[in-house]
């Protein structure tokens, strides 16, 4: 009802570790039993398609419910689906993490591209070791679609140049 959960193992230069997540729907519909999803939660990656500027549109509300019952959790922004060429929200159009100071990563599930990357910060956050590093990658499932290097270098590129560019004055805009 609303929630898939999953268990990924990461092996890192400190042991194993294992992150039981909860994938909540985004749906209001499944609104009211998310709160119970959250409670206890101990990280939070919260995360949008880039294919849809309603799923980036719903971000704040998403952060302030994590905030409301999670008090002082790390928080991990993620764009989904960057390997799908039909952006409708751009690198340079998201600033909802500079705003509040989160680290953001551009990600695709289907691909795995960047899978790790919130896993890694979450973990040295967790952990409260800057250094740690995953030593073995963890049992994806195999690739569905492949990644286009050069547009995620070319959004790479995107992302600099707007994470240099001034916050917009009104919240929103975000």
């Amino acid at each position: 009802m609303g929630v898939e959960i999953h268990h990924l193992q990461f092996t890192t230069n400190s042991g194993t570790i294992i992150f039981n997540v909860w994938d909540t729907a985004g749906q209001e519909k499944w609104g009211s039993l998310r709160d119970g999803y959250y409670a206890q939660g101990h990280c939070a990656i919260i995360m949008f398609e880039v294919t849809s500027r309603i799923t980036y549109n719903n971000v704040p509300n998403w952060y302030r419910d994590i905030g409301r019952v999670c008090q002082h959790i790390p928080i991990v922004l993620c764009g989904n689906k960057v390997d799908i060429k039909e952006r409708k929200v751009k690198p340079g159009d998201v600033t909802f993490h500079r705003q509040k100071l989160l680290p953001y990563f551009e990600i695709s599930a289907k691909s795995n591209y960047n899978i790790e990357k919130p896993f890694l910060w979450l973990s040295r956050k967790l952990i409260g070791d800057p250094n740690l590093d995953f030593v073995a990658a963890p049992a994806l499932a195999a690739a569905e679609v492949p990644v286009d290097a050069s547009l995620m270098v070319l959004y790479q590129a995107e992302l600099e140049r707007a994470a240099a560019a001034p916050l917009p004055e009104d919240e929103d805009e975000l």
